[in-house]
C-alpha cells in the first residue's frame, strides 16, 4: 500500500488565519483538530474543497473539548468524553472526513485501580461501536501521561495483539512520545503493532527544563546527542507501507521555513527509498 505525507494543524496551532500554510507544495493531506469555533471549521472545510484536499480530524474537534478522558477523568468525566466523541463521529462522517484520531489508551499514571487490559478492551468495544455505527475510521494514539508518564504506552505493549485485532481499530504511533517513553526499546514497542499502524506522527523533541517541545524532523538532528535518532524508525515504518506520515511540530521555537523544508525533503527521500525497496 502507498505511503502518504501529511501536515498537522499543530504546525500553526490550528490558527484560522494561517490555514493556507497547511497546504505544502506536493501535499494535499491534513490532520487537524481543536478549531476555535464552527465558523473556523467551516472556513477550513471550504479551503479543503477548493484545494481538493483530504483530511483527518484530531479529536477534540473544537478547542477546550475533552482530549484525554475516555478511560479515566483528566478534565471531564469519561461519559461526557464518550458523548462528545460520538457527536463528532456523526458530524464528521457526513462530511466525508477520512478518520478521527483519539488519544487512546491514555492513562494519567500507573496508579489505576482497575486492570489496564480490562479498561483498554472496554474502550475498544465502545470505539468499535462508534466506528461501525457511523462508518468512519477511528485511529487510536497512545500518549504519555502526566509528567511524561510512560505507563499508557507500556500498558498497550502488554495488551494482547489478537484482542486488539478483534475490534478493527487502527493505531497512530507518535514517534516522539514512544522515544521518550521507551528510549532504545522504541522499535520493539512499535513493531508489535505493525499490522495495525495507519498513522505516524513525526517530530523530534527539544527539552527545556522540565518541559519538552515538538520540533521539526531534520537530518542534522541524527546522531547529535541532543535529539532523538528517527531515521531507523522512519525507514521501518515506510517499509511497512500504507502509513500516513504526519509532519507534526509546534511553532514555539520558530523554525525557519528553510529548516522545515529540508526536513520534509529528507523524510520524502526516506519514504521513497523504502517504498521502492519493499516492491
Amino acid at each position: 500500500m502507498k505511503n502518504r505525507l501529511s501536515i498537522s494543524g499543530s504546525t500553526i496551532m490550528s490558527d484560522p488565519d494561517q490555514f493556507e500554510k497547511l497546504f505544502w507544495e506536493g501535499i494535499e493531506d491534513v490532520e487537524i483538530g481543536e478549531f476555535d469555533n464552527q465558523p473556523s471549521f467551516d472556513r477550513f472545510l471550504n479551503l479543503c474543497r477548493k484545494k481538493n484536499a483530504v483530511f483527518g480530524v484530531h479529536s477534540p474537534l473544537f478547542r477546550n473539548g475533552s482530549k484525554y478522558d475516555l478511560i479515566e477523568k483528566v478534565q471531564v468525566e469519561p461519559e461526557y468524553a464518550w458523548a462528545q466523541l460520538e457527536k463528532e463521529a456523526e458530524k464528521l462522517s457526513r462530511l466525508g472526513v477520512e478518520y478521527i484520531l483519539v488519544h487512546f489508551p491514555y492513562f494519567k499514571s500507573k496508579k489505576t485501580e482497575k486492570d489496564p487490559n480490562m479498561l483498554i478492551e472496554y474502550g475498544l468495544k465502545r470505539l468499535n461501536v462508534i466506528q461501525e455505527k457511523y462508518q468512519i475510521s477511528i485511529v487510536c494514539e497512545p500518549k504519555l501521561g502526566f509528567q511524561r508518564s510512560p505507563d499508557g504506552i507500556r500498558y498497550l505493549h502488554q495488551f494482547p495483539e489478537n484482542t486488539w485485532k478483534k475490534y478493527g481499530l487502527k493505531l497512530c504511533i507518535d514517534i516522539g512520545d514512544y522515544l521518550i517513553a521507551t528510549g532504545k526499546h522504541a522499535m520493539d514497542y512499535i513493531s508489535k503493532w505493525e499490522k495495525h499502524i495507519h498513522v505516524a506522527h513525526i517530530h523530534n523533541v527539544a527539552f527545556i527544563g522540565d518541559k519538552y517541545i515538538w520540533t521539526p524532523v531534520h537530518p542534522s538532528y541524527e546522531g547529535n546527542l541532543e535529539h532523538y535518532e528517527l531515521e531507523p524508525i522512519l525507514r521501518y515504518l515506510a517499509g511497512i507501507g500504507g502509513i500516513r506520515f504526519v509532519f507534526e511540530y509546534t511553532p514555539h521555537l520558530t523554525p525557519s521555513d528553510e529548516f522545515v523544508a529540508e526536513g520534509y525533503e529528507w523524510v520524502k527521500s526516506i519514504v521513497k527509498d523504502e517504498t521502492c525497496r519493499a516492491r
